[in-house]
């Protein structure tokens, strides 16, 4: 606690990239980082929480949808010191499927999205929410190669 505030501590998120084909879940974010950027599903690790069980959570939680065959990719850390409220987030990416392919997304928690759609890793929207931004920019490829 410093000058009677309370100081920021880094966070843990967890989020999926829900694939499809070619394809990528994503949804327009209402929130106060990033907002109307184009991000993935996920959210807040919660306490005794594995990766996987909060993969599955969160997307649940956000579009309904069931997933399986949940695998981790990578982490990264992401300081926002340009945002309303600065905030400090390790984020751990994890990739996923539907387990049935013909379930529709649907927007559960309208005052954090404007809803969900599929996009083509080729044509991906703009602008992304810029830890996905950064990882796009890289090269990253969340597609598994191919035997």
């Amino acid at each position: 606690m410093e000058n009677g505030r309370v100081a920021a501590v880094p966070r843990v998120a967890v989020v999926v990239f829900l694939l499809k084909g070619k394809s990528l879940l994503l949804g327009k974010r209402r929130s106060s980082i990033g907002d109307s950027t184009f991000a993935l599903p996920g959210g807040h690790l919660e306490f005794g929480e594995s990766f996987e069980q909060c993969a599955k959570r969160e997307v649940k939680e956000e579009t309904g949808l069931d997933i399986e065959k949940i695998e981790y990719l990578t982490v990264t850390n992401n300081v926002f010191l340009e945002q309303p409220k600065p905030s400090h987030y390790v984020t751990i990416f994890m990739r996923a499927i539907l387990q049935d392919a013909e379930q529709l997304p649907q927007n559960l928690e309208p005052n954090k999205c404007d809803g969900w759609d599929w996009y083509h890793w080729d044509n991906l929207p703009n602008p992304l929410f810029w830890p996905l931004e950064k990882m796009v920019n890289s090269g990253y490829n969340p597609f598994p190669l191919a035997n």
